[in-house]
């Protein structure tokens, strides 16, 4: 029973946004970094840049959100100063406990959708296509999945 259990808390796990995208990123990496030639690299890039774009909207969005919920907890930090209530400070509390995973979510969405683009300029090369004809992020340097540790995180429960 405890089993299953695990199953499907995994599963809702995965759906969220932020391990969709790291799952994608890492299969992604696995195919670049294989020795193989990539099987129908121009459908690879396409989909590459179709689902770049889908982050970016998701990131532009929950850029909009992150800013309006900054600015709304900003406002009752404000009205702290002016009507110090408990009712006004235990809203202050309830909007900085749901702040920080605003940040943190937002924070994930940039740093997948600037992997992305990495992955795509690493596609790129290893089509072969000339260096003049490649985007560059210059400082932006990935290890390659054999330097990373196979070793499972523990998660703290």
């Amino acid at each position: 029973m405890n089993t299953l259990w695990n199953e499907k808390l995994k599963e809702t796990w995965r759906l969220i946004m932020g391990n969709k995208l790291k799952d994608y990123i890492l299969s992604l990496r696995t195919v670049i970094e294989s020795d193989q030639p990539v099987k129908d690299s121009e459908a690879l890039r396409r989909e590459l840049l179709t689902e770049i774009g889908f982050w970016q909207h998701e990131r532009l969005i929950h850029l909009l959100v992150t800013i309006l919920f900054a600015l709304l907890t900003m406002a009752v930090f404000i009205l702290i100063l002016f009507y110090p209530t408990w009712g006004v400070l235990l809203l202050l509390a309830a909007m900085l406990c749901l702040l920080v995973p605003y940040i943190r979510h937002y924070f994930i969405l940039e740093n997948g959708v600037q992997t992305l683009y990495v992955l795509y300029e690493q596609l790129l090369q290893k089509e072969g296509f000339p260096p003049e004809y490649i985007p560059s992020s210059p400082g932006v340097r990935m290890k390659p999945l054999s330097a990373v540790s196979k070793a499972p995180k523990k998660h703290s429960a």
